[in-house]
């Protein structure tokens, strides 16, 4: 179970998240969408333990994999190199079993080439390669498809969906069509709000036009991420 309870985040005068709270449960796949500046990847950080909020409390499992948007590779190590290499450096004492990683992930054709030389595709699997390392109960993926072609879209597209049957997975995107061919659930945000909470994916579009209104009053700069 992940649970938010008035959680508040600010960066000087902006109010990015106001009194959020939310649960989500064991398994779901939940889909995080709000307009560019809402705050979706400041509440990711937040989830994943990286930043600090002003004020509410997160609870979270014990094991998180987290693939940030902007996907921090070492390009000149080759892939299965670069795998075992942090899997050292997360755990000493746990052994991943990078082979049973990279073949999950549908990495084993390219595994032996360096990081440098894959489609932007193969690098987002290899970031997911690292987030899944430990087994983690919670996968939080910020933007996890930004950037592919159309197969690479489906072919991440198809492994999130898989991963998300063991695991609870929260995925941030601005595109509906992201949420409703992963996710069973979908949280729109937006002026530092939650604006809708819905597994009925069939009206995304409209909803979340409805819902992204921007409030034209002094201090709803929403801008930051």
């Amino acid at each position: 179970m992940v649970t938010i309870n008035c959680l508040n985040k600010s960066f000087g005068h902006q109010h990015v998240l106001c009194d959020i709270s939310l649960h989500i449960r064991p398994g779901e796949v939940v889909g995080l969408l709000g307009p560019n500046g809402a705050g979706k990847s400041t509440m990711m950080k937040i989830l994943a333990g990286l930043w600090r909020p002003d004020s509410g409390t997160v609870e979270v499992p014990a094991r998180i994999g987290y693939l940030p948007e902007q996907n921090p590779l070492y390009e000149e190590m080759y892939v299965r190199e670069f795998l075992r290499f942090m899997s050292r450096m997360t755990d000493a004492s746990r052994a991943d079993d990078i082979d049973a990683l990279i073949r999950r992930v549908g990495l084993a054709p390219e595994a032996h080439k360096r990081i440098g030389q894959l489609s932007k595709g193969y690098r987002q699997r290899v970031g997911l390669a690292q987030a899944m390392m430990g087994d983690p109960q919670l996968l939080i993926l910020d933007e996890p498809t930004t950037g592919l072609d159309p197969n690479q879209l489906d072919e991440i597209r198809a492994l999130i969906r898989d991963l998300g049957h063991d695991r609870t997975v929260l995925l941030s995107t601005h595109i509906m069509q992201e949420v409703q061919a992963m996710c069973s659930r979908a949280l729109i945000l937006a002026n530092g709000h939650i604006q809708a909470d819905t597994a009925d994916l069939t009206q995304l579009d409209r909803l979340f036009r409805e819902k992204t209104q921007p409030l034209n009053r002094p201090g709803t700069d929403l801008e930051q991420t």
